[in-house]
């Protein structure tokens, strides 16, 4: 199946040669963690300082887990970004979120409890797919989706790097990709040689 307009999202950046790789290689979103426990941590103030730096060549994404909509929102509008990405988030909050930002994507699991539920759009701009242990890296079972389709735009993420990417998404089809461990050489470390990598296999499938 074609997957037409690919978005191609490079998640848990930490410094501005790792963006300009990503922008260069032809990524459209690049996203920072302010997740507190992540070794792709940054706190506020760097994240503002790499959202100016991407200055507009990519969508920057905010990645937030465990604040409340409010915290979660201020915290958004504090660094200037584009887009604020949730994990774990109830309905009830993502709508209150969602009064707060134009543009919101929520992150979910397909081990995070009724399939259907959290696979059905709740308003959200995108939904990200990620595996049972979101973060790990761990690749996972894409079966549960040949027979349950998400309802709205969604990224897939979860173990995917530059070797398996384009299987994946021509196993899944979905409207984009997110990767971040599979593109370090260590924790929270980026290779910017697998950035290229991926970038260009995710089209690669993407065009097919």
């Amino acid at each position: 199946m074609v997957v037409p307009s690919l978005t191609v999202k490079i998640c848990g950046l930490r410094t501005e040669a790792a963006i300009d790789v990503a922008v260069a290689a032809g990524a459209d979103a690049v996203g920072f963690v302010i997740a507190e426990g992540s070794p792709r941590f940054v706190d506020a103030h760097r994240a503002r300082r790499l959202i100016e730096h991407t200055a507009g060549r990519a969508t920057t994404v905010l990645v937030t887990k465990g604040l409340s909509p409010e915290a979660a929102a201020s915290a958004a509008h504090g660094c200037g970004v584009d887009v604020l990405q949730v994990h774990g988030f109830d309905r009830l909050q993502l709508e209150r979120v969602l009064d707060l930002l134009p543009r919101v994507w929520r992150a979910t699991s397909l081990g995070a409890g009724d399939l259907d539920a959290h696979l059905e759009s709740w308003g959200e701009e995108i939904l990200l797919i990620d595996s049972p242990r979101a973060g790990s890296g761990e690749r996972w079972d894409l079966g549960a989706l040949k027979a349950r389709r998400p309802t709205g735009p969604w990224l897939l993420a979860g173990g995917l790097g530059p070797q398996n990417v384009a299987q994946a998404i021509a196993e899944a089809a979905p409207a984009g990709v997110d990767v971040s461990s599979g593109v370090e050489s260590s924790p929270g470390v980026k290779d910017h040689a697998l950035i290229e990598l991926f970038v260009a296999n995710a089209r690669s499938a993407g065009s097919a």
